[in-house]
């Protein structure tokens, strides 16, 4: 078998580069238009979804029932 051998001169990755963009630039709120016209908070429908997850027992696989179940959820509220 060959053996792997990382090169001792490779330059670093750019990743802190790119953390200090998104740092410099103000973050933009993301909505959920609903039906009503009404619109809820990307970040509302993320916390509630991420709740579904918990009360779930962290079962990876259905994370896209929870989103839709948070935005089901956030909709009726407003209505």
């Amino acid at each position: 078998m060959a053996k792997s051998v990382k090169k001792s001169g490779a330059a670093p990755k750019a990743a802190a580069k790119t953390r200090k963009l998104a740092e410099s630039k103000p973050a933009k709120k993301k909505t959920v238009v609903s039906t009503n016209g009404s619109s809820i908070s990307h970040d509302r429908v993320a916390q509630l979804a991420h709740r579904f997850w918990n009360e779930r027992g962290h079962v990876h696989g259905h994370h896209e029932e929870d989103w839709f179940r948070a935005e089901q959820a956030l909709r009726s509220r407003t209505s």
